[in-house]
Formats: structure tokens, C-alpha cells, sequence
């Protein structure tokens, strides 16, 4: 899962290499992202590196080649391949309108309702407060319906997923085996685990070893929606 900086970061340095065949110096990137230092730029490159993203080729200078992009960007253009080791990317173009979103033209992002805090470690109500919305790159989300909350907690810090981070939640009542959900508990307490099904029972693990996994029998949890990104302010 990536930030809003990272995601715009990588779209940035994929629109140079494709355009140019060099990827963009940090200044470059530093003004493309209207930042005030390149230390907030080599920050975001680390973390792009570190999710598996990118790679700065050794002893070259401005040399970052793109490894994978994510599931849900486009990439426009005739030759929309990117050479690395067995890497090679199909899109297939898709618009990704929400019924119900606001649009904002320019910027190619929508406004999704923040319901307000959730726990990444006790958990607590979520707050269903309409009042708030959160804006966010049309390109972090597919089709849907999607909401965000706040986290609070550092249970799911191994997950890259911290205390003030806002996450991206796809409405559902169903995921896959190991997706991190929105659980809700006994119809009172909710919160942000990674679900396992084991048998009848279902565990949601937390990703901190400081918290222990809980254990809840099949009709105990609900899952309200899957974790599909994350936004986090520098």
C-alpha cells in the first residue's frame, strides 16, 4: 500500500521515463510535488524501494527503474511495458467514477466520506460521523463503494499502517483469507486486523507482536470491508 506522496511520486517518475527514457533528478521531483526540501523526496523514494516499487541502479546517477506499478493505475501511451527482470505490465483502462463521489476535475481525485477513528489495537465504535470527507487520487481506488477512518493504535505498525494514518476501505461483508478488514465485533466494538479463518473459528491477527491475536467464533464478527489503501500526512 502506498501514501498519497508515494503513489504521486511513482506516477511522476513512470510519466518521465516514459516520456524521456531518464528518470527525473529530486529537484525535478522535489517541484512536481511541490515540497520544500529533497530530504522529503528521498524519504518517499525509500519507502517506494522498501515496498518493492522501484530500484536505484548502483553507481548511476539519476538511474530509478520502475519494477511494478500499482494493480489500480493506469498507464497511458502506446508502449505501456516497462523492461525489468520478467516484468511486463497489461492494463486494461477502466474509470474508476464513484456513485455518490465529488469530483474534483483537475486534481483527478474524489471525496470519500471519514467516518472518524477506528482501533489498531483495543477497539473502540467507529464514529459514523457524515460531516467529514477526505480527498484522494481517483487512481487509489477501483469500483465500489468506499469509505475512510482514521486509525488510532499501533497494532498493525508491521503492516506499515500507523496512528494518524487514514485508510482507504472497500464496503464489503466478505474477504479473502489474510486480507486486513474492518472486523466488527459482537455488534459493538470495531476494529483493524487481518482476518484468518481456521476451521469454524476466525482470528484477527494484529501486526505488532506486542498484541496478541483473538480468537472469535463464526458468528461473533462481521467484516464490514477490506483495507485497499492508505494516506499518510508528512
Amino acid at each position: 500500500m502506498l501514501t498519497r506522496k508515494q503513489y504521486e511520486l511513482l506516477v511522476y517518475i513512470d510519466q518521465q521515463l516514459r516520456k524521456s527514457g531518464v528518470s527525473p533528478s529530486f529537484d525535478e521531483m522535489k517541484d512536481a510535488l511541490g515540497l520544500k526540501s529533497k530530504s522529503g523526496i528521498h524519504r518517499l523514494i525509500t519507502g517506494l524501494e522498501e515496498r518493492g516499487f522501484i530500484r536505484r541502479l548502483p553507481h548511476r546517477a539519476r538511474a530509478i527503474e520502475i519494477l511494478r506499478l500499482p494493480d489500480n493505475m493506469e498507464v497511458s501511451g502506446p508502449k505501456a511495458k516497462r523492461r525489468g527482470k520478467g516484468f511486463a505490465l497489461n492494463v486494461i483502462e477502466g474509470d474508476f467514477k464513484l456513485p455518490g463521489a465529488k469530483p474534483a476535475a483537475e486534481a483527478g481525485s474524489v471525496q470519500l466520506p471519514l467516518y472518524g477513528r477506528i482501533a489498531a489495537g483495543t477497539p473502540i465504535e467507529a464514529l459514523r460521523d457524515h460531516s467529514h470527507a477526505v480527498d484522494i487520487p481517483a487512481g487509489m481506488i477501483g469500483t465500489g463503494e468506499h469509505y475512510a477512518l482514521e486509525i488510532e493504535g499501533d497494532s498493525m505498525t508491521d503492516a506499515g499502517i500507523y496512528a494518524g494514518d487514514t485508510v482507504i476501505i472497500r464496503r464489503s461483508d466478505t474477504a479473502e483469507n489474510g486480507s486486513i478488514v474492518v472486523a466488527l465485533i459482537e455488534e459493538t466494538e470495531v476494529t483493524l486486523k487481518r482476518l484468518r479463518r481456521k476451521g469454524a473459528s476466525i482470528a484477527l491477527e494484529p501486526a505488532n507482536i506486542a498484541f496478541e491475536t483473538r480468537i472469535f467464533g463464526p458468528d461473533q464478527v462481521k467484516v464490514q470491508g477490506c483495507l485497499v489503501g492508505l494516506i499518510r500526512k508528512y
